[in-house]
């Protein structure tokens, strides 16, 4: 197996040059949730220039390259990278700034593609380790939980892993390093909806009709105590307003005859998130009740929450570490609010999730704003990382 020295990595210009035009070709040209298609076209040729065999479909526009090395070994562990980009207008002004309007990869998944596509290339060449790697390009990470159509599409039972493992760019963090930690790392994320409805009427005669403001307003007060009275203290959990509607702009003189509020609540446990969707029921009708209304409330659960394996966490840390010094890993950090679809994964799968930094500096655009760009010199640590990864998952001979 290629020896996974950063330095080495860093001096190869041939294999860096050619790296970032495929991730900058890929920012050019983003595609959002199940429209991968472009992206997976170069991946699949990428992967099938390596040799490699290649299976596509699985999530509609997955992509799956599967390498065998060369040593006897039958663990089989799976890499993942995402691939879809977001609705947002692109403001950097790159010169490869997209070309899509409305569309761009605002969450760095061109980065992360490509450094997976990196790390396979430098596999190929010489496969000396001992068991099998499949190298997974997802798509609709963002909000539609690609990872979980692939599952539900066989991903797991036609590509049996032993272990999965998952990285994303962190954005202001100094260039490589890495923050993980074992058990909950990102939250569950969910989206909740309450539609309060009366009859509404004229403004200056409410006492006519029932009113669904005075049922919002006294919902959206309450609902910070659902938190610091229902949910155990020690216990994290967030429950947020994001949308409010009722009544039309030009009409100030009408009482609405209904009003919705929309929001998102994370939890990091089952038995709080189970909280969170009871509570906001009950909290919402109760409002309702008082006011002579009623309330129709839709809580939707999305991704869950992330769970890393402590055993994989510490494999998780150990090839940072390698790749970066002990002193650029944080393996013990403190869990994030955000919400990540490879959960899923790791629902069926043991394995971990790291965040490695994206050197930009204090000052740079976060993921998800028009600004934000990857940076293309974490392209190496990435692929470092990965290498390090299969290292010391695969450096000798194992059985399942």
């Amino acid at each position: 197996m290629t020896k996974p020295d950063l330095a080495s990595l860093q001096q190869d210009t041939e294999f860096l040059q050619r790296l970032t035009a495929i991730r900058q070709d890929i920012h050019q040209h983003p595609e959002t949730a199940f429209e991968e298609v472009r992206t997976g076209n170069i991946v699949a040729a990428f992967l099938t220039s390596l040799g490699m065999e290649v299976n596509r479909g699985l999530g509609k526009t997955g992509v799956i390259g599967t390498l065998k090395g060369k040593r006897p070994g039958q663990r089989v562990i799976g890499l993942r990278a995402d691939m879809d980009a977001l609705f947002i207008e692109e403001k950097t002004g790159l010169d490869y700034a997209s070309s899509v309007p409305g569309k761009m990869h605002a969450c760095g998944h061109d980065g992360h593609t490509t450094m997976l596509l990196g790390a396979a290339e430098k596999l190929a060449s010489n496969p000396d380790f001992a068991g099998t790697i499949h190298f997974i390009f997802q798509p609709a990470e963002e909000g539609v939980g690609g990872a979980r159509v692939m599952i539900q599409d066989g991903l797991f039972e036609q590509f049996p892993c032993d272990a999965v493992y998952g990285v994303h760019n962190a954005p202001k963090e100094p260039l490589g390093f890495t923050s993980t930690r074992p058990g909950p790392y990102m939250a569950a994320g969910d989206t909740w909806e309450v539609r309060f409805k009366g009859t509404g009427g004229h403004g200056a005669m409410p006492h006519l009709g029932t009113d669904p403001t005075i049922a919002a307003g006294q919902f959206i007060a309450s609902i910070g105590s659902l938190l610091s009275r229902k949910v155990p203290s020690n216990d994290a959990a967030v429950i947020s307003v994001g949308h409010i509607s009722g009544g039309d702009y030009n009409s100030p003189n009408i009482i609405p005859a209904e009003v919705t509020i929309r929001g998102t609540a994370r939890s990091y446990r089952p038995e709080v998130r189970d909280i969170l969707e009871t509570k906001i029921q009950k909290l919402a009708c109760s409002c309702a009740k008082a006011q002579d209304v009623e309330a129709a409330v839709i809580y939707t659960r999305r991704y869950p929450p992330l769970i890393n394996t402590p055993e994989n966490t510490a494999i998780a840390v150990q090839a940072a570490s390698n790749a970066f010094g002990e002193k650029m890993v944080d393996p013990k950090a403190p869990p994030l609010g955000g919400s990540e679809d490879f959960s899923f994964m790791l629902e069926k799968v043991p394995g971990a999730y790291v965040m490695i930094g994206n050197g930009d500096g204090p000052e740079a655009a976060m993921v998800h704003t028009p600004m934000f760009n990857f940076n293309d010199a974490l392209i190496p640590y990435g692929v470092a990382y990965w290498l390090n990864v299969v290292e010391l998952e695969l450096g000798e001979a194992t059985t399942a």
